[in-house]
């Protein structure tokens, strides 16, 4: 069974380039494609968006395992996002060997923890079902690049990327991590409220370049995590700042 099967994203429902809904995958791998479904597909939607609204918003509830979660967020695509997530992470497990670090990568349509962290591969399966992540240079690491082509675009409509994103928060074997790093995808959209709302988050790094239309979105981004009550340290230049401030709370 692949991957995917296993998953049972967005219900076991799937969306191929021909466009009408199909059973659920039959390989590892799929390209998926966000056209309107029809028949029972379509019903199978509107069940699942109905049920969503009629939740409101989400408790918090902590990654099991996982003691503080950091998030890299930046306003725009390009400025060094995913660059500084892994650089953090590194530093991290390099500042103290005995601390577990996990980088998880919830840029679902342009991931690039994989690359950067030289991993290639599908996740296995522990026995309670849940994906274990990869490991390179001490850092466990788990990316929607991992589950689909590096060349193969996933074209999805929002209701399935918040069900990915809530299986890569949920159904992911970390063990136990002292920090997990989370790649954002840029901007200030469904993806990074879906997170904010969802798990506790001990503070954001927003990067941004010094050009003023990056800026300005920087602090877009800055104050959206403001308004969902996440500690929000702006731009690249005070990360190390965060970082010490997290190893040595009592300063």
């Amino acid at each position: 069974m692949g991957i995917w099967q296993r998953l049972l994203l967005f219900g076991g429902v799937s969306l191929r380039a021909g466009g009408g809904a199909t059973a659920p995958l039959g390989g590892s791998r799929a390209m998926v494609c966000g056209r309107q479904l029809s028949g029972a597909g379509s019903e199978t939607l509107k069940q699942r968006r109905t049920q969503i609204m009629s939740r409101g918003l989400p408790k918090q509830k902590p990654i099991e395992g996982v003691k503080q979660v950091i998030v890299v967020a930046s306003g725009k695509g390009g400025v060094g996002k995913s660059t500084t997530a892994v650089n953090l992470a590194l530093a991290l497990a390099a500042n103290d060997s005995s601390k577990a670090i996990g980088l998880l990568d919830v840029d679902v349509y342009g991931p690039s923890v994989p690359k950067m962290m030289n991993l290639k591969g599908n996740p296995e399966l522990s026995q309670s079902n849940l994906m274990r992540p990869l490991l390179n240079y001490g850092i466990a690491c788990m990316s929607m690049g991992f589950l689909v082509e590096e060349s193969e675009p996933v074209v999805w409509r929002g209701l399935m990327v918040m069900s990915a994103i809530e299986k890569l928060l949920r159904q992911v074997d970390w063990g136990q991590l002292d920090y997990l790093v989370v790649d954002m995808p840029p901007g200030t959209g469904d993806v990074q409220l879906s997170v904010s709302q969802n798990i506790p988050i001990t503070g954001a790094v927003i990067v941004s370049t010094p050009q003023d239309i990056a800026l300005m979105d920087a602090h877009k981004g800055a104050e959206m995590f403001r308004r969902v009550h996440v500690p929000a340290k702006a731009y690249l230049r005070i990360a190390v700042e965060v970082v010490r401030r997290l190893l040595s709370p009592s300063e």
